[in-house]
Formats: C-alpha cells, sequence, structure tokens
C-alpha cells in the first residue's frame, strides 16, 4: 500500500445512528480512527468472530488503500461480561476458569492467543491498539465517578447502576423508545435497582469472586459495557470517528456505551457501524441447534483464504449463508483468481516487451470498477465481481498468444494491490506464485510437458493422456495451444 497518498474524500458508508448511506468525514483530515468491539476471550473464536473480524479489516485495508493513516483500537473483554449478558449470573471468564481448572488470566491468555492464532490464518491485519479491560479498571471507574457526579449513575449496596430515566436519548442506536422496552428482558430484574432497565456499571464481588479491585464503592469489578467507552476515549479520543461491532452488539451494549459517555459529557463516535451475522443451512448459529463451529473447526476442512473469499463475496451488512455448497462455490471462484495470477506472474519471466492499449484499458477499467464499489459503503460483492471481469479478459489475451510485459506487469498490480492489499485475499496457502517451492514446480511442469510432448511426437497418445489425467487428478490441468502446452492448478 502506498506510503503517500492524497486521502480519498467521496467515501460513503451506512451509518446505522442515521439510518443511511452518509459521506464520510473524518474528524481529523486524512486521518481515521475506528474502534471495534473484540472478543470475551473464555472460549474458541466461532465463525460469527470470522465474519466481523474480517469485515471490518477490509473497511480499514479500504481507508488505508485511499490514502488514510488509520489508527485501529479493538478490545479484549477480559472480565465483567456476564452470562447472558445480565447483571446476575456468573462472570463468563470465571464459568470457563472453574471448568478448566485455570485461574482467570490463564484461560484469558490461553484464548487471546488462540483467538490472534485464527486471525492470523484469515490474513486479519493485528490492531493498532489493543487493550484488555483488565488492564483499564482505573479508567472506567474514572468514567462512573464523573457519572454519579452528573446524576445519572447511583450507588446501591456496593453496585453502581446507570439510571436510564436520567438520559431520555437512551435508546436513540436501535431505535427502542424507553417506555417501549420491556422490563427485565435483557437486564435482570434486581430489587438494588431504581428501574429494571438500568444497567450496571459497577458490581459488587461476592465473597467467591475472585476477580476482584477496590473502589469507592467497595471490593468488586466493572460491568461490560463500561470498559468500551472507557477505552475507546482513552485510544481516540473525543468525537473519534467510527465504532464498529455485530449487529447483535446495538442493543444493550452500543446502546449502553452512548448512554455512558454522552452522559457523562463526553462526545462519542460520529459514525457508527454494524455487520450483519451469518447462518448455516438457513438458521443463524448456535449451540442449542447443534451448527455451531469454531474458526478451528473450519480450518481443517477448508483453506483460510477460501474461508475469506466466501466472507468478502457478501457485503458486510447482508447475512452470510455458510454451507457445503458455498464453500465449494467459493473454493472455485478463488482458484480461478488465483489460477490467472499465477499465470500472470509465469508469463513475466519471458514476456517481450510493450502494452497492449487496448487490454490496458480494461484493466484500468476494472481497476476504477473495483475501486468505486469499495467508496460505496465497502460493497465487496461488486469489487469481487470487477475481479473476475479482470479474469475474464485476461484469460481471454492469455489465450489468444503473448501478452506484453508492461501489460502484464499492470494487471499483476491490480490483483495484487485489489485483492490482496484491499481484500486480503493472497496470503498463506493461497498465495499465488509466491511460495518457496514455486520455482522448483515450474522447473518440473516444463520436464513433465517435454515428457508428454515427446509421447505425442511418438504417437503414443496414451501414454501421454494418461501423464494428462495424472496430473489432472493432482489438481493441475494442461491445455495444449497453438504456442504449445501450458499448465494451471
Amino acid at each position: 500500500m502506498p506510503d503517500v497518498k492524497t486521502p480519498d474524500l467521496n467515501i460513503h458508508l451506512y451509518d446505522t445512528m442515521q439510518r443511511q448511506k452518509v459521506r464520510f468525514e473524518p474528524s481529523t483530515p486524512g486521518h481515521v480512527g475506528m474502534y471495534l468491539c473484540g472478543p470475551t476471550v473464555y472460549s474458541d473464536a466461532h465463525l460469527g468472530h470470522a465474519k466481523k473480524e474480517v469485515a471490518f479489516d477490509v473497511i480499514r485495508r479500504t481507508f488505508l488503500h485511499f490514502g488514510y493513516k488509520v489508527r485501529y483500537v479493538a478490545n479484549i473483554t477480559d472480565v465483567g461480561h456476564l452470562q447472558n449478558d445480565s447483571d446476575d449470573g456468573e462472570d463468563k471468564m470465571l464459568a470457563r476458569a472453574r471448568l478448566e481448572q485455570l485461574e482467570p488470566m490463564e484461560v484469558a491468555d490461553k484464548y487471546f492467543w488462540s483467538f490472534f492464532k485464527d486471525m492470523d490464518a484469515l490474513n486479519v491485519l493485528r490492531p493498532s491498539i489493543n487493550p484488555r479491560a483488565t488492564g483499564h479498571i482505573q479508567e472506567q471507574i474514572k468514567l462512573i465517578e464523573e457519572l454519579i457526579e452528573k446524576g445519572h449513575a447511583y450507588e446501591s449496596n456496593g453496585s453502581v447502576y446507570f439510571d436510564v430515566r436520567s438520559w431520555p436519548e437512551y435508546g436513540k442506536l436501535s431505535g427502542r423508545k424507553l417506555d417501549d422496552q420491556e422490563e427485565g428482558t435483557r437486564e435482570a430484574v434486581r430489587e438494588e435497582k431504581r428501574d429494571p432497565r438500568d444497567f450496571a456499571l459497577w458490581k459488587n464481588a461476592e465473597p467467591e469472586h475472585i476477580m476482584r479491585w477496590d473502589s469507592p464503592w467497595g471490593v468488586g469489578f466493572p460491568g461490560w459495557h463500561i470498559e468500551c467507552s472507557a477505552m475507546s476515549l482513552k485510544y481516540l479520543g473525543e468525537g473519534f470517528d467510527i465504532h464498529g461491532g455485530g449487529l447483535d452488539l446495538q442493543f444493550p451494549h452500543h446502546e449502553a456505551e452512548i448512554a455512558q459517555a454522552e452522559a457523562a459529557g463526553h462526545h462519542f463516535a460520529r459514525y457508527w457501524m454494524h455487520n450483519n451475522m451469518l447462518t448455516i443451512g438457513g438458521e443463524k448459529m448456535s449451540k442449542s441447534k447443534g451448527n455451531f463451529t469454531t474458526i478451528q473447526d473450519i480450518l481443517q476442512r477448508y483453506d483460510p483464504m477460501v474461508v475469506r473469499f466466501l466472507l468478502v463475496s457478501s457485503h458486510y451488512r447482508s447475512v452470510t449463508e455458510m454451507n457445503d455448497e458455498a464453500f465449494a462455490s467459493a473454493a472455485n471462484g478463488y482458484r480461478r483468481l488465483v489460477d490467472t495470477l499465477a499465470e500472470i506472474e509465469r508469463r513475466l519471466n519471458d514476456a517481450p516487451a510493450g502494452a497492449d492499449a487496448a487490454l490496458d484499458a480494461k484493466i484500468a477499467a476494472r481497476v476504477q470498477e473495483f475501486e468505486d464499489a469499495m467508496r460505496d459503503d465497502f460493497n465487496t460483492p461488486k469489487a469481487v465481481a470487477a475481479l473476475y471481469g479482470l479474469t475474464t479478459e485476461m484469460n481471454t489475451a492469455l489465450n489468444a498468444g503473448a501478452v506484453g510485459r508492461e501489460t502484464l506487469e499492470q494487471a499483476r498490480n491490480a490483483y495484487r494491490t485489489l485483492g490482496g492489499d484491499v481484500l486480503g485475499l493472497f496470503a498463506g496457502n493461497g498465495q499465488a506464485a509466491t511460495q518457496d517451492d514455486a520455482p522448483v514446480v515450474d522447473r518440473l511442469m516444463e520436464i513433465v510437458l517435454k515428457a508428454r510432448q515427446n509421447y505425442r511426437l511418438q504417437k503414443q497418445y496414451a501414454e501421454a493422456d494418461e501423464l494428462r489425467d495424472t496430473l489432472g487428478a493432482v489438481g493441475i490441468t494442461v491445455e495444449d495451444t497453438k504456442d504449445g502446452a501450458r499448465w494451471k492448478r
């Protein structure tokens, strides 16, 4: 990606708060501050995490491509997230610690590194800053104190709750009016609350609760929602650009974040972006339905880049169906791109000097098509379609004969920049023509094709066909052209 580039000012995104596409205008010219709600590290990451992380990774990469500097902050929840997202029950970290007979921080570290192992496999860029909730207790306490001082929070039996009645704007992100919200549906009804819909900022720690910190209200631990308000403001500042997360976090988590930050007097996120969910066999993934799948499970069956290709082939705001048929289709589509790029890079070694003006124009048009799609709310399906169009045009030209070196370089750069840098598709096992053994494979294939040609010259057609079929069985296709035999994976 280029180091110096005038930022593109024509990017439009869908803002959940405004419920429409709007033109993106950064708070600081040339810079983007993004905050993403990260995982609660109490178990292996699942496909829902993959959808969210890949979606916002592509958004981040797109801003980089269009010349912006991006500070990308994604938190790690390692305390305070209670079972069923309520104010009652056991902390998810403690429940897993008891199950695995580990210390809570052992659980956090185990699944922290497991999460990033999965993200590395999917070629998701690491965050600029990756703050943990347990490392920011003082920031959370300070924000709670601000809310109490302004009359928007109250202490009760060593716990502190946000007074939703004191903040009439509560519900503006999700569109839920306070009086229409059913009492006790997501936040458990507790007698110590003034209103059943009030949510916890700080929880009093029972004697058996081993994750505990001193506070002005006694020994306890922070609520789930407060961490993201505190950490996003700390690392991105007042009025930062984009807050992202899964659609399932819109209420109550993001709604609570906004209320906490703004009621305390802070300018919070200027744009809100949410990715949609995924389905398996037409149903939302859940353990109760028996279709729950971890990222590690799916990577046992499919190339990580095929998984990523399937995810970017649907829009981040659309539901993504993930089943065997979808993966098979993605594998075929991804292979088309990889094969064409590999052929382009293979031919560059011996390509004649020169360029094809007509083909150059087609490549430039596909690049423009791709970039226009990404400017329009990061429309990855249209961007992938542009790459498919480029693939068809390049294969037609390659099959017709020699293509000049300058044109091949232009095509290669288009694939590498758009498919690689922006969509993140060429990495690991799926990276075309860059494996350490690529030169060896090329040389071996030259020998094999010469042997096959000798069979044909000696009219030993059965042997030539057997050799071709053997190659086909391992995924290598041989094509006979007027310029001789060519192969591709």
